[in-house]
This record gives structure tokens, C-alpha cells and sequence, in this order.
């Protein structure tokens, strides 16, 4: 909006010729989101708690998180609100991939707010997996459809999967891009969901992803850039960098709310939007696999309640001494701080080494 408002006048006003720059609005919209969400955090928290009076804490969880009896849920509405104001104000609005991406984020996230406020009215039950399931890949075949919509017709790149490490491989899906862009997008939202555990836990590794996502799409949408670095330029990803930038804002403006011991949690309003946002970003800039580099932590606790499951129906018994990954940990006596600051450090890792794939070709 504002880059709709103020970059016009320019010519008379020669500061505002910044707002030209994608870089600068990824600032701005970074600076917002943390600003909005520490002003609109303590009045959120508190509504949130005089709806919540006996919130509880999930079955499916270690004992000691009985301590955490009382403490609010549904505090993604607060990460949403501060990446939708922050984008709307930064982004340059004529952008179709920013409105692609910004509905997913939106639209997963109110699927999110029922299975929430489902829990919280229903003792503890929400929305069926599979009736989410189905919610969530109405929205990402819709979305994709978009997205295939905007993106220009250049060597059938629209419905085709990008290899990383291989700089000329483009295997087209056809049809089944569809699908498979819908369950990346699916896939990432429920792998933050299963992480989101812990205080902190998943909140910053979903900014650090969304910072190497806001890399890929700045290189991704800059012609320079990609020929250099010999990946498929796809125009005008580079306006989702302003969104990525507005979701490390939000994410570290709710961390001052969630760090341990948390003020309030995310719940499924913000972990399902979270995740969408990721896997949305990862379609649109082809980077679809790399989001499982970057995000492997996520991965990695998706596998461990998958193998948990398929051991326990295969043999009867559990590889893990409670999944996901971090109550395993747990079980074993970790400490939580320690439990969730050494997840960030292999966050961190992991996102290093997806930002490598960018020179490995």
C-alpha cells in the first residue's frame, strides 16, 4: 500500500524513491510486524485469558507440562495479524504471488482458529484429521492454481519441479503439480504443528526458514542474480521477500510472548498458517525441496511421529519413549531450555545448508 501511496511522488520528494528498493520495504516490513506485534500482544493475551479461564494442556503430553495449566492458546491470531498488516502496508499489492500466498497463509490459518476453538468448546476435541486434511488441500490445489495462473509461461516452469544442486533439471509434472504443490504446502503446515511443542520451539525456526526463504526469493526474482547463481528466474518473486521479512518480524515480536515459561502459545491458528506460508513461498520460488533442507527440523519431528506410529501398529512396540522428537527428549529428562535451544541450533544448521544449494550447481 504504502509503495502503492508514496512511490509516485518520487520525483517530488526524493526520499520516497526508497520505496522503490525490495530491500528497503523488507525492512520496513520486518520493523512493523515486531512493532505491531508488541502493541497489540499484552491486549491479545489478556482477551485470550479471560476466554481461556481453565485452558489445559494437551493428553498427549509429558507430565511435567501440567505446570503449564492456564496458559492461553490461539496466539497465532497475533502472528497474523502482524504479517497481514505489515505485508499489506509494505508489499507492492499488484503482486498476484503476494496475494497467493498471503490467502494461504490466511486461509490455513482459519482452519487453524476452528480446530482451536473447537478444542477449547469440545473438551479437548477438534476438528477431524481427516476433515483438516481436506480443508487444507482445497485451500493449496486453489492456491496453486493461482500461482500456476501468474507465473508466466517459460519452459513449462509453472508446473514443473526444480532439482537443487542440478542447474538445468526441470522435471514437469503436469497436471500433478497440482497435488504435489497442495501436499508441500500441507505437509509443511502440519510438520510446524507436530513441532510446536515446547515454548519457543517452533517459532523460531519457522523465522529462520522464512529469512533463507526471504534470500531465495530476492535471488529467485532478480534476472542478475539467478543467471549468476544458475537457478530458474521466476519474475516477481522478489515482492515475496517483503513477506518472508514481515514473518521473521511477527515471529520474533511473538516470541517475546511465548519464550519460556510462555505467556501464551500459538496453537493451530498459528502453526498450520506458519507452515502454509513456508510451503506456499517454497512453490512459488521452486525451491520445494530445499524446504525440506531448511525446514528439516520440522522434518525430522514428522518422522519420528511416523515411525512411532507405523512401529507401534507393525510390532506393538514404540521406538521413541513418546513422540514427537522433543517429549522423547523430555522422557528422558532433558530440561526444556535445553531441549528447545539445542532444536534451534539444528534449525540453524540445517538452514545453512539449504542456503548453500544456492551456489551448489
Amino acid at each position: 500500500m504504502l509503495y502503492l501511496l508514496l512511490f509516485p511522488l518520487a520525483g517530488d520528494v526524493g526520499p520516497l524513491n526508497l520505496f522503490r528498493y525490495i530491500s528497503f520495504r523488507s525492512g520496513g516490513a520486518l520493523v512493523t510486524a515486531l512493532i505491531v506485534s508488541f502493541i497489540l500482544g499484552p491486549s491479545l493475551i489478556r482477551w485470550l485469558r479471560s476466554k481461556q479461564p481453565n485452558a489445559t494442556v494437551r493428553e498427549d503430553t509429558p507430565e511435567t507440562h501440567l505446570a503449564k495449566k492456564g496458559t492461553p492458546t490461539m496466539g497465532g491470531v497475533l502472528i497474523l495479524l502482524a504479517v497481514s498488516i505489515s505485508t499489506l502496508l509494505w508489499a507492492d499489492l499488484r503482486n498476484g504471488y503476494v496475494w497467493a500466498v498471503l490467502a494461504v497463509t490466511v486461509s490455513f490459518g482459519l482452519i487453524g482458529f476452528y480446530d482451536d476453538f473447537q478444542k477449547l468448546t469440545k473438551r479437548g476435541r477438534g476438528i477431524t484429521a481427516r476433515l483438516k486434511f481436506l480443508l487444507q488441500m482445497l485451500v493449496g490445489v486453489s492456491a496453486t492454481g493461482w500461482i500456476v495462473w501468474v507465473m508466466p509461461e517459460r519452459d513449462a516452469l509453472s508446473t514443473s519441479l526444480a532439482v537443487p544442486f542440478l542447474k538445468s533439471l526441470l522435471i514437469d509434472l503436469g497436471p500433478l503439480f497440482f497435488v504435489f504443490a497442495a501436499l508441500v504446502m500441507v505437509g509443511a503446515s502440519n510438520a510446524v504443528n507436530l513441532t510446536d511443542g515446547l515454548d519457543g520451539l517452533a517459532i523460531v525456526p519457522v523465522a529462520i526458514a522464512a529469512g533463507c526463504f526471504a534470500a531465495f526469493a530476492y535471488v529467485v526474482g532478480n534476472s542478475v542474480f539467478s543467471n549468476y547463481l544458475l537457478i530458474h528466474y521466476v519474475p516477481g518473486t522478489g515482492e515475496l521477500t517483503v513477506f518472508c521479512a514481515a514473518i521473521v518480524g511477527a515471529a520474533l515480536g511473538f516470541l517475546w510472548f511465548n519464550a519460556p515459561p510462555a505467556m501464551v502459545f500459538m496453537g493451530d491458528t498459528g502453526s498450520l498458517s506458519m507452515g502454509g506460508a513456508l510451503g506456499a513461498v517454497a512453490v512459488v520460488t521452486k525451491h520445494e525441496i530445499v524446504l525440506a533442507i531448511v525446514g528439516g527440523l520440522f522434518v525430522l519431528e514428522t518422522v519420528s511421529v511416523i515411525v512411532q506410529v507405523a512401529s507401534f501398529k507393525l510390532t506393538g512396540k514404540r521406538v521413541f519413549m513418546m513422540a514427537p522428537l522433543h517429549h522423547h527428549f523430555e522422557k528422558k529428562g532433558w530440561k526444556e531450555p535445553t531441549i528447545v535451544i539445542r532444536f534451534w541450533i539444528i534449525a540453524m544448521i540445517l538452514a545453512l545448508a539449504g542456503l548453500s544449494t544456492l551456489k551448489l550447481r
